[in-house]
């Protein structure tokens, strides 16, 4: 007798349907596999061996399928098992059953060509130091105390909380964001001038959508800057004007030459150069809205870290009727969270509900966990011991450039998860990348994140997902990666 590989019992040799019955040969060998994650039942991994063989066109399109009564015995297993398995895939469409007659196959994957087989490219080896921007340290995330939140309202939650969630979010949520905004980021926020939304770029799709609808179809970015931004404007319909960024942060007077009426900017702490905007350019942001009658979109990126002193306050509390505020837990907590919000001017607000009308809110329960992580003090323990790690690891990760890699000159202010690493004009960075990469050393190219690329080198380096002891080597590899790319 012949058994599947894994399989729970006899596999289906090729003579269990007559040929002069069933117009098909069954010489198809069918994997029913040992229970698993999904699929623990028999019937449910019967039901998938079956969908698999039609799918890989191994059994196709008007094949008869063995009677019931036929596989059940070929199995050693219960009628019951091949009848549920059938009467699922005739629900999925993959066969179909008459009364009298048999039960056939009656779907068929596309038919192409057959393709020489490919060589398989060599596998990259696996990353061991990641340098790359964007992650806070995730594994210190507080596991336990989020365990704890997510217990705590889910043992309290009303019934209405576990409705139709509001699409601008849990009001115990916005309240307490809102609280939490004026407190610790200056924000001059008011009763439903906040809506949760599922992170920075969700919140930025949704005012592209409403200044659409106000009649702005253009929209300038910071040069260089977060793509993902840039790609969230652009798939709510608007024109993108890159806008470039000088150690003052963005150039304000260079907005006078886009069409825009609106504008994303990283005030705090902009990424990637690292620079905060400087006290005369915030003044002539908020005047250059005012003359356009338009926006400033303000991505509150990692400014919760600053290293020298006290974050600098959002730009939203000197003007909240023109500044649109985004923010999130993503560089705080763990982007897997899926939470933000939004602060809008009170006029955008119509806009905001109209040109959406199908966005939702994060699952219920997480906003509630996350208003009690920020009732209970947890948000704001968690903030201070994050700074004290981030700053240990910059400078640890400054000092040991300076030592391993002269030419290089770290830029940026001590703030954040990231900082430049500026080489000399002509370095081979893409070489470096590639040879890092291969290294098991992941390394951003600053260019990634320009509108076009530059003579200028430098490297992005993220330590926010890195720990101390893995610097030193990580360095080194830099180092390596650098030495045949670095002009003499």
């Amino acid at each position: 007798m012949t058994y599947a590989p894994g399989g729970f019992g006899p596999a289906l040799r090729s003579d269990a349907v007559d040929p002069s019955r069933t117009n098909h040969a069954w010489a198809t060998l069918l994997d029913v596999g040992p229970p698993e994650r999904g699929r623990r039942r028999l019937h449910d991994r019967l039901a998938h061996a079956l969908r698999t063989a039609i799918r890989d066109g191994r059994l196709v399109e008007g094949a008869a399928v063995p009677p019931s009564r036929a596989l059940a015995e070929e199995l050693g297993c219960s009628r019951w098992v091949v009848t549920e398995a059938y009467g699922q895939l005739v629900a999925e469409g993959y066969l179909s059953a008459r009364v009298g007659s048999a039960t056939r196959v009656s779907w068929s994957p596309e038919t192409t060509p057959p393709r020489p087989r490919e060589r398989r490219a060599p596998e990259r080896p696996p990353i061991r130091y990641d340098l790359a921007p964007g992650l806070p340290d995730l594994r210190a995330f507080p596991r336990r105390r989020w365990a704890e939140a997510v217990r705590a309202v889910t043992g309290s939650a009303v019934h209405d909380d576990l409705g139709r969630p509001d699409p601008t979010g849990h009001e115990v949520l916005r309240t307490t964001v809102e609280e939490y905004l004026r407190r610790s980021r200056g924000a001059d926020t008011h009763a439903g001038s906040v809506s949760v939304c599922a992170g920075a770029t969700d919140g930025l799709f949704r005012t592209c959508r409403a200044l659409l609808a106000e009649g702005i179809a253009d929209l300038a970015v910071e040069d260089p800057g977060w793509r993902r931004l840039r790609d969230a404007a652009t798939s709510a319909g608007l024109r993108v004007h890159p806008v470039p960024v000088d150690h003052h942060g963005l150039r304000v007077e260079d907005l006078g030459r886009t069409p825009a009426r609106a504008v994303v900017v990283g005030a705090a702490h902009q990424f990637p150069t690292g620079t905060v905007l400087s006290p005369e350019r915030r003044a002539g942001l908020v005047r250059w809205a005012r003359e356009v009658d338009g926006f400033v979109i303000e991505d509150d990126y990692d400014a919760e870290f600053r290293y020298d002193h006290h974050p600098v306050a959002v730009m939203q509390g000197m003007d909240p009727s023109r500044v649109v505020l985004l923010g999130s837990v993503s560089k705080t907590l763990s982007p897997a969270l899926g939470l933000g919000w939004l602060v809008a001017p009170a006029r955008m607000s119509p806009a905001l509900r109209a040109a959406n009308p199908v966005a939702t809110a994060p699952p219920v329960l997480d906003q509630l966990a996350l208003a009690t992580f920020l009732d209970r003090g947890w948000y704001d323990a968690h903030l201070r011991a994050s700074r004290r790690r981030f700053r240990s690891r910059r400078d640890l990760l400054v000092r040991t450039l300076g030592d391993r890699v002269p030419k290089g000159r770290v830029s940026g202010s001590a703030a954040g998860l990231h900082i430049l690493l500026h080489l000399p004009d002509g370095t081979g960075l893409r070489e470096a990348v590639r040879s890092a990469a291969a290294a098991g050393l992941r390394l951003t190219d600053l260019d990634d994140y320009r509108a076009e690329r530059t003579e200028r080198r430098a490297l992005v380096l993220g330590y926010g997902n890195i720990s101390g002891t893995e610097i030193p080597p990580a360095v080194e590899l830099l180092r390596e990666a650098l030495g045949p790319a670095v002009p003499r």
